[in-house]
């Protein structure tokens, strides 16, 4: 049975809201320091919050105790990792926002923002309300209906940017919790919050105005224009028309300045199942089954969990401001369709950072400042090539080997299909964003690549922190033997292509993901014997760069394989909302979602292989086989609740915080995988099909390993530029686990 929370208050507010004081930080550290009774009372006091944010974000879908659940086991395993007491709520609410993320995009959000009018029956209507009983049930004024109407016209930016602001004005969040959750500084947010409050306003006009019985045409013609996408460009056109139009103008009431509209609302109640399975969790550290087992203390939960927020927090069921919540936690953290536009922001800097968090294992880097691990020597590159480059060249040069180019992006406009570009060794400033286009054929491939055993090292450091450095949009590219270097977002994002190949790539120190491949039509491409280390972002507290990922989009064929994703903030390899098998085979993930970087709040998952995730969830039968996944802060392998029957065979997890192997919505078939070390070796549902792995064996220890030292395989690569050969992780049984040394 959990034991009993204590009954009184804490005896020292923190500095939190006046409706809702930060937590005691003797009671955090009490909690930090094992007590379970501080535990207790500690989360107990959140559990609402938690469930709210999260409940709004996911819109009522089924999901939502499980990402609450998983939020708490998150938060209760990093708590001694929390250096900052003062500042647990905004770590978990980072928590909650990441664990929220990893289940998907809130329903209907991302294919909003992307479909074209022409796609829709009719054009969605402010007025069309589908929660309409939900709204009714806590009868919201009419200017509080036009609030939750505007919301669905601003921009994703905008709708999170409004979610968090909410709850600041309802006394849950502090404005320092809302500028630490979009990673900008307290000044900045409150700018970007008077203009996200007036981008409201004009929302709100237009709602009015749309509303307006007989409405205006021209108005509606405005509206319906079929030249704009879903999404702000509407809203920009409709509030042009308001603000110009005397009949619009003449229809517009005075408008209730939106902290009023607050006023009566009230909180999503918390599950009673729920609060006795998270009370389970909190006393035993598993979720627990029986919620009569803990029921003397679910009462109390459920009292203290309300008392944790304010009365009078905004909740709107499932209204569509659950879908500006949901845009809260998905603008930040999930690549979106196209790179951002352009922003008049400076950059903002890096939020204050504190100690180092401790690393989860011996083999762990303390530092940023550790070298990557360098190849045994350089792998030769092209020979010779239609277009070179070199960090002296001129753009206004012919591109040849004696007057070769300066830029990459001179280089990628002149390229046709069957040539090649060989970029000479040096560091190459990168002056702006490139973009390519220009596809090859499936018998005239486009070669980008280093010339003989030269190391060209792109660096992205001056390309502004709303740009990707490099979108390919483009196939029957081969992309190799480049390191791509700190930039402050995307290094490399692939969209839509075929065909292509990168290999022998180095991706590190950036502020996302090393490498993305994304979207529909991604079809037949290689990543191979690459390395993705060191990425880290630093505004997203770390939740948002993981090593390399298919994410987001479908297509056949795909393959990793040889690759090592290592000491990211994130994760290591990431196959979210891929729908399509992609074959994973022969990489290492490890180290990954350890702060290095003092970040505060740190929000990096650090699973080594993530193999499904979004919403929708794709049922993807990803292949998994010959992989190693050694001392990341979470999972080895999780399918990351993909329903579809991923392959997992002759695999090995070692020495991770979390489970080992993680698989409990799938029909997957794990097969002769190794799990020694973890956390948990393995966690399975009733549908895992499972035979001849180390758990269902007797006998299995860490003695069984020829080596647990990974000093070899984190060295450098053999001179062919594949894996080193080690005996780390290699068992002295047969037959079981991964082949680290072939």
């Amino acid at each position: 049975m959990a034991p009993a929370p204590r009954t009184g208050p804490p005896s020292h507010p923190g500095n939190g809201s006046p409706m809702n004081p930060a937590p005691d930080t003797g009671l955090v550290r009490a909690a930090q320091a094992g007590d379970p009774r501080a535990r207790q009372e500690l989360f107990a006091a959140h559990l609402s919050l938690v469930y709210n944010v999260v409940g709004r974000a996911l819109d009522g879908h089924p999901d939502t105790d499980d990402v609450v659940q998983e939020t708490m086991l998150r938060a209760v395993a990093a708590l001694p990792r929390l250096r900052d007491p003062d500042r647990f709520r905004s770590w978990l609410i980072a928590i909650a926002v990441r664990q929220t993320q990893e289940r998907g995009r809130a329903r209907g959000t991302a294919q909003a923002r992307l479909r074209q009018l022409a796609d829709w029956t009719e054009l969605p209507d402010p007025a069309a309300d589908p929660e309409g009983e939900t709204l009714a049930s806590v009868s919201l004024s009419t200017q509080r209906r036009e609030v939750a109407a505007a919301t669905r016209w601003l921009t994703p930016t905008e709708q999170s940017l409004l979610a968090l602001w909410w709850q600041e004005v309802a006394g849950v969040l502090t404005r320092t919790d809302l500028a630490a959750a979009l990673g900008i500084t307290v000044a900045h947010a409150a700018v970007r919050v008077q203009r996200m409050k007036a981008q409201l306003d004009l929302a709100r006009q237009v709602v009015q105005a749309w509303r307006a019985d007989p409405r205006c045409p021209g108005l509606d013609t405005a509206a319906r224009d079929p030249r704009r996408r879903q999404g702000p460009l509407s809203l920009r056109r409709a509030e042009q028309h308001v603000q110009d139009c005397a009949v619009c103008a003449g229809r517009l009431a005075p408008l209730v300045p939106a902290e009023r509209l607050l006023t009566g609302a009230t909180l999503l109640p918390v599950p009673v199942a729920l609060a006795a399975k998270v009370a389970g969790l909190l006393s035993t550290g598993a979720v627990a089954t029986n919620a009569g087992s803990v029921g003397l203390a679910v009462g109390d939960w459920l009292r203290r969990g309300v008392a944790g927020l304010s009365a009078k927090t905004a909740v709107i069921g499932g209204s569509s401001l659950a879908a500006a919540t949901a845009a809260a936690v998905l603008a930040v953290h999930y690549l979106p369709a196209s790179p951002p536009a352009a922003k008049a922001d400076p950059p903002q800097p890096t939020p204050s950072a504190s100690a180092p968090a401790t690393a989860p294992s011996p083999s762990a880097s303390p530092s940023p400042s550790r070298a990557p691990a360098a190849a045994a020597r350089p792998v030769t590159g092209v020979a010779a090539a239609e277009l070179y480059v070199a960090p002296g060249g001129s753009d206004t040069n012919p591109g040849t080997l004696t007057a070769p180019l300066a830029s990459l992006n001179r280089a990628v406009e002149l390229v046709r299909p069957g040539q090649t570009i060989a970029l000479r060794g040096g560091t190459y400033r990168a002056t702006g964003p490139v973009t390519i286009t220009t596809s090859g054929t499936e018998s005239q491939r486009i070669t980008l690549s280093n010339y003989r055993d030269e190391q060209p090292v792109l660096d992205a450091t001056t390309i502004r922190d709303n740009q990707w450095y490099v979108t390919q949009r483009a196939s029957y590219w081969t992309v190799q033997g480049l390191t791509v270097q700190h930039a402050k977002t995307f290094p490399y994002v692939c969209v839509s292509c075929r065909g292509s190949v990168f290999q022998r790539l180095s991706m590190h120190d950036n502020g996302a993901t090393g490498l993305v491949l994304r979207g529909p039509g991604t079809v037949g491409n290689r990543v191979l014997d690459s390395d993705f280390h060191d990425n880290h972002d630093d505004a997203a507290h770390g939740a948002n760069a993981d090593g390399v990922a298919f994410k987001d989009g479908d297509g056949a064929g795909n393959v990793i394989r040889g690759c090592r994703a290592f000491r990211n903030a994130d994760d290591g390899v990431d196959l979210s909302g891929f729908a399509d098998p992609v074959t994973v085979e022969r990489n290492w993930a490890y180290g990954n979602g350890v702060n290095r970087w003092g970040l505060a709040d740190f929000a990096g998952a650090g699973t080594g292989f993530k193999l499904g995730g979004g919403d929708p969830v794709p049922a993807a039968r990803h292949v998994v086989r010959d992989n190693a996944a050694w001392d990341n802060a979470s999972y080895g392998f999780t399918e990351q609740n993909n329903p579809g029957a991923i392959t997992v065979t002759g695999n090995t997890a070692f020495r991770n915080g979390g489970d080992g192997f993680a698989f409990w919505y799938s029909p997957s078939v794990l097969e002769a995988n190794l799990a020694l070390g973890n956390g948990r070796d393995d966690n399975r549902g009733d549908t895992a099909h499972e035979s001849g792995n180390s758990w269902n064996q007797s006998g299995w220890t860490v003695a069984l390993l020829r080596s647990a030292d990974p000093a070899a395989a984190e060295g450098p690569r053999r001179p062919d530029g594949t894996l080193p050969g080690t005996t780390f992780l290699t068992p002295t049984r047969p037959g079981v686990g991964a082949k680290m040394a072939p």
